[in-house]
């Protein structure tokens, strides 16, 4: 999160009273994260996150905010936008489009132990099958497509050694994804950014997902790899050399599998999909840290550390055997 457009008390005021959420009591803006702008917001029914969207537009939004209102009605913790008179999910503030949705209990556990990869791991499963009946379709933009498009733009960045990794990974995955085992992959509506940031826990117990807006129809064993390169590292979570904490990534998988037992095809592909998970924000970082945007409040993500996970992932895959 971070803040690329400043928003009043009475602006905040004004849209909360249009959704009847009570009076606001206390706004503060919120210095994690790199997509948009979000704000704390407490009234006096209740606590909220106010986001005003700075790179998706009102076109693209509805796919996202439905999505987390779909999922609501089917069980699974996550943030539900708060609708107006009308119904309507998507708001405006300065031209831009906004939403308010509910701030979940707890606070995200930053070195998760086993039982946390478990409950991530069932309620992953769990998500992408509630998902399936989703009516709404919209791809996940950043998926190939964007690492294309991209690629070359960083690549005046980057040292001969990361441009050669970049270049021949990318080469890989183009590789991958015009595969058929690939395109017979199952699919459906993905998180795919379900970081450590992006879970709370209260209690030691989850209590929800959040930031769906990098969600996207995509395969479900890309955002298993998300998950997996993010919630099982090694011991102490610093990341410095990119290592699988293996055992966690098992207990991850296996919960997973209680819900969603994995294909053989899956189980091929998971080393690759964890290679492309790792090169997705391995560029996306590199993007945002050599191209940034201007913003008052603004926490921009270490390039390096995904460059290291990708290439442990190219050296030492990890492989799970059939249950």
């Amino acid at each position: 999160m971070a803040v690329y457009t400043e928003i009043t008390p009475t602006e905040a005021q004004d849209l909360l009273h249009r959704l009847d959420l009570g009076t606001v009591k206390s706004l503060e803006g919120c210095a994690g994260g790199i997509e948009n702008t979000n704000y704390f917001v407490t009234t006096d029914k209740s606590d909220y996150v106010l986001t005003v969207f700075e790179r998706l537009s009102f076109e693209q939004l509805p796919y996202y905010l439905h999505l987390m209102q779909h999922l609501a009605k089917q069980g699974i913790p996550v943030p539900d936008p708060a609708p107006d008179a009308t119904g309507a999910l998507l708001h405006s503030l300065h031209g831009k489009p906004a939403c308010v949705v509910n701030k979940l209990l707890g606070k995200s556990e930053l070195v998760p132990q086993i039982s946390h990869c478990q409950q991530v791991g069932e309620m992953l499963a769990r998500m992408h099958l509630a998902g399936k009946d989703y009516a709404r379709e919209q791809p996940n933009l950043r998926s190939l497509p964007w690492w294309n498009e991209t690629v070359p733009v960083i690549l005046p960045h980057l040292d001969a050694a990361q441009k050669a990794l970049l270049l021949s990974e990318l080469a890989y995955q183009n590789h991958v994804f015009a595969s058929s085992a690939y395109a017979a992959l199952p699919c459906g509506p993905v998180h795919a950014d379900l970081f450590r940031d992006n879970v709370m826990f209260d209690a030691g117990k989850l209590t929800g997902f959040f930031d769906f807006y990098f969600a996207g129809n995509d395969k479900w064993l890309f955002d298993l790899a998300v998950a997996l390169n993010d919630w099982c590292l090694n011991a102490d979570q610093s990341g410095v050399n990119g290592l699988f904490n293996e055992q966690n990534a098992r207990h991850f998988i296996a919960a997973y599998e209680k819900v969603r037992p994995l294909n053989a095809a899956e189980r091929q592909l998971l080393p690759a999909m964890l290679r492309a998970a790792a090169l997705r924000f391995w560029i996306s970082r590199l993007w945002d840290f050599h191209l940034p945007r201007e913003a008052s409040v603004l926490k921009a993500h270490d390039p390096t550390h995904f460059e290291r996970v990708l290439r442990q992932r190219v050296n030492a895959p990890l492989r799970i055997m059939a249950t």
